[in-house]
């Protein structure tokens, strides 16, 4: 292969680089060790890292990502979800309560999050998600409508591409609240047959951040192209 084929080699390979999606961090919440228990799981990523939390005193355990029509896990026999509860009493605490996820974003652009989410036929109907650039201070992004209990919602996803300080941002963050229906001041139930409570449930999994890698600078083409010119003098010369 001679200089302006590897050079021309090279210069795709940046492209494609900075186009293709990655996944960045992932939660499938199952045991790292397969135990074919649904009841049992972890926080822990399966790839990549980042860390997941409770918000505003809301309970978690591991329960069955198969049940209920099941969410978009692929895993046939080890498929767990994050169960939470302990939601905030009818008419308190708008968005107060459910799950955050730190991820950081350092070398990646064009971030999008989509996740699957069981309703229970007494949880809260709507759910808040907010956005984070310093981990701290969260921004209202999309409200999700679970209007069907006991069912399953999956591919949640939030394009973030758009928004400055998202892309290569070490402190990105994210939480998805129980929410009041719009223009209320109340929980509505799932079901619309149920009553709202504190003891209904979400359900998570698949929780997945994805990006593409921050194009490689102009320095370092250059210096590739240097690099690959000096290849092809040396060649000549021999």
């Amino acid at each position: 292969m001679n200089s302006n084929l590897l050079l021309a080699a090279f210069a795709l390979s940046l492209v494609s680089a900075g186009s293709q999606a990655n996944v960045i961090t992932q939660w499938n919440f199952n045991s790292i060790v397969p135990d074919n228990a649904t009841g049992t799981g972890t926080t822990v990523p399966n790839i990549g890292n980042g860390n997941a939390s409770l918000v505003g005193g809301v309970a978690a355990s591991f329960a069955s990502g198969s049940a209920s029509g099941g969410s978009s896990d692929p895993a046939l026999s080890d498929n767990s979800g994050w169960q939470t509860t302990t939601y905030a009493a009818q008419g308190t605490g708008d968005k107060t309560r459910g799950v955050q996820f730190n991820v950081s974003t350092l070398g990646y652009q064009n971030i999008s999050i989509s996740y699957d989410l069981r309703h229970s036929n007494t949880s809260s109907r709507y759910e808040q998600v907010q956005y984070s650039l310093d981990g701290n201070s969260f921004i209202d992004s999309t409200v999700f409508d679970g209007n069907s209990g006991d069912t399953w919602f999956n591919n949640r996803m939030i394009d973030f591409s758009a928004i400055p300080g998202v892309s290569d941002n070490a402190n990105f963050a994210f939480r998805i609240l129980a929410t009041f229906a719009p223009d209320s001041s109340t929980y509505l139930p799932s079901n619309g047959t149920s009553s709202y409570g504190t003891a209904g449930t979400w359900r998570f999994d698949m929780v997945t951040v994805t990006g593409s890698p921050v194009p490689v600078p102009a320095a370092v083409w250059l210096m590739g192209s240097a690099l690959f010119g000096l290849i092809g003098f040396r060649r000549a010369q021999s």
